[in-house]
């Protein structure tokens, strides 16, 4: 199908120049994140007075309600500068999106009193849910929840019965306050260091059933929030929106890489005299980059102008082509790790000191991989069997 850029209006357009300004204050204090290991108040709270943690919120509270594609270019913008940042961007950012699939009721908590309010997340189903009156009683332990010590209200995932009363579980989300969950600060990893992406605790909450959302269904009545949000870009299946979340800012980070790489080649002469701009290994390597950031950026785009016009037409995609389009969103850190790789090897081991931005891009794409929404193996495996005439395996899907 053709594409367009119809989505770059100037509200848009503004958005991300005001992405762009926010790098080298990024870029200038990612080593202080990664050392550090948290993202400062003053750079989240740079990122919310831009408005950019409204891209995807309600036009109804105080937000943006634009097209995805804004949304992931202003995190690959922010990549540039630091990828620890751009990544909890993506988490943070994406999650205005699925409050507004919740029962009205669950919006006026978290957003009643402050539109700005942010929420973090940890979808993994460990979370214990009986049920009471009116609820659920809710505990559990999580980890990887990204950027939780800047947010209020958290995200978390569980299994409930499915209503069609077959007896089978399915995935749920249960809303919860900073109340009722303990944080135990534990993250201390490679790589996406400034995260902070902590582990969660919850003991015997009560989360009102209007609290709680079935993640997959895509019905009606699985999103209620549909009634007053009622736009195409809340008819979007969770999947598509949150795996490229948790990919994009690789792209960004590899052309950061790529900056500082020819920053340091500029000047940069090795041990044995070498220029290191004239080394044929940082000439391939650079190129490599940047040819792979242009074609993942360019089927990203492709992909997405395809959602968006099923979502705006309510034509139902093929599990083929859903199962395609995951492969490729999983296979972005393992492609763009690919590349930076080669620049970290063109670098050679003077490049492997923590003053070469190109080192820390290196750790937070080797972290970045492991998420489980990137587990690329498994993904390209899912819509091969199912090309060659196996079931579909992927649940998400």
């Amino acid at each position: 199908m053709p594409q367009n850029d119809d989505y770059l209006t100037p509200d848009a357009v503004e958005l991300i120049e005001r992405a762009k300004a926010l790098v080298p204050m990024l870029a200038e204090r990612a080593f202080a994140a990664d050392r550090d290991g948290r993202v400062t108040s003053e750079v989240i709270d740079a990122i919310a007075s831009a408005g950019l943690y409204k891209v995807l919120q309600p036009k109804r509270w105080g937000g943006h309600e634009m097209d995805p594609r804004v949304f992931y270019t202003i995190q690959m913008a922010l990549a540039e500068g630091c990828m620890s940042t751009a990544w909890m961007f993506g988490v943070v950012g994406v999650h205005p999106w699925q409050l507004a699939l919740f029962p009205e009721q669950a919006q006026q908590d978290v957003w009643g009193n402050d539109n700005s309010t942010r929420i973090a997340s940890t979808y993994m189903p460990t979370g214990k849910a009986e049920v009471v009156e009116g609820g659920y009683r809710f505990s559990g332990r999580w980890s990887f929840s990204t950027g939780v010590e800047h947010c209020e209200w958290l995200f978390l995932g569980g299994l409930l019965p499915r209503k069609d009363g077959s007896g089978n579980l399915e995935h749920a989300t249960f809303l919860l306050p900073k109340s009722d969950y303990k944080v135990e600060e534990n993250w201390d990893v490679i790589g996406l260091r400034g995260t902070g992406s902590h582990d969660i605790i919850v003991e015997n909450a009560f989360v009102p059933a209007y609290r709680t959302q079935r993640t997959n269904d895509h019905s009606d009545d699985g999103c209620p929030g549909r009634v007053t949000n009622p736009g195409w870009l809340y008819r979007i299946p969770f999947t598509q929106v949150f795996q490229r979340a948790v990919s994009s800012a690789c792209i960004g980070a590899l052309d950061g890489a790529v900056n500082s790489f020819r920053q340091r080649a500029a000047s940069h002469i090795g041990k044995h005299g070498t220029k290191m701009a004239e080394d044929v290994n940082s000439q391939q390597a650079v190129t490599e980059a940047m040819m792979a950031t242009d074609q993942l950026k360019l089927v990203l785009f492709r992909n997405y102008a395809r959602i968006v016009h099923c979502a705006k037409t309510g034509e139902k995609m093929p599990v083929e082509e859903r199962l395609l389009q995951r492969a490729q969103a999983a296979s972005v850190p393992k492609l763009c790790f690919e590349r930076v790789n080669e620049l970290m090897r063109a670098c050679a081991a003077s490049g492997t000191f923590k003053s070469n931005p190109v080192e820390r891009v290196f750790r937070d794409m080797a972290t970045g991989r492991g998420h489980i929404a990137n587990n690329t193996d498994a993904f390209v495996r899912a819509h091969g069997g199912v090309m060659l005439g196996l079931p579909n395996t992927d649940p998400y899907i």
